[in-house]
C-alpha cells in the first residue's frame, strides 16, 4: 500500500469503529462503547504514525501515549492526561480482573463525559492528517 491507502485503511477502521462506539452508547453499553473510544483513537494515531513515518507500519501497541509520541503531533498535558485515561479502558473492558469494577463505573453521566471527549479527540487528530 502507498501511505494515502495505508493512512485511508486505518482511518476507514476507525470510522467504523466509531459508529460502533455511538451504537454501543445509544443502547447502554457504556463500558464497550469506551473500549471501542481507545480502539477509533489508536486506529486514528496509527494513520498519523504512517503519515509521520514514512509508510512505515505502526508499533503493536494499544498505548495512546506511546502512539502520539512517535507522531509529530505536540500534545497538550491535558491531551497527554485524557489519552492516559483512555488507555485504561482498553485495559479495564479487555482482563476479566478489572471488567467487573470497569462496568460499575461505567455510569452513563461518567461514560457521557469520556465519550464527546473521544470524539473531539478523534476530530483532532484527523484534523493532523495532510
Amino acid at each position: 500500500m502507498d501511505v494515502k491507502e495505508h493512512i485511508k485503511f486505518w482511518l476507514d477502521g476507525a470510522v467504523h469503529d466509531w459508529d460502533t462506539a455511538k451504537s454501543l452508547f445509544s443502547a447502554g453499553k457504556y463500558d464497550w462503547c469506551l473500549f471501542i473510544g481507545h480502539l477509533v483513537l489508536e486506529k486514528t494515531l496509527k494513520a498519523l504514525f504512517i503519515q509521520d513515518n514514512n509508510n512505515q507500519l505502526p508499533p503493536k501497541t494499544h498505548n495512546l501515549i506511546k502512539l502520539a509520541r512517535h507522531t509529530k503531533i505536540k500534545l497538550t498535558e491535558e491531551q497527554e492526561i485524557f489519552l492516559d485515561e483512555v488507555n485504561d479502558f482498553n485495559l479495564e473492558a479487555r482482563y476479566p480482573q478489572y471488567k467487573s469494577e470497569f462496568y460499575k463505573k461505567c455510569t452513563q453521566k461518567f461514560s457521557e463525559n469520556y465519550f464527546y471527549k473521544i470524539d473531539e479527540m478523534m476530530k483532532w487528530l484527523q484534523s493532523q492528517i495532510g
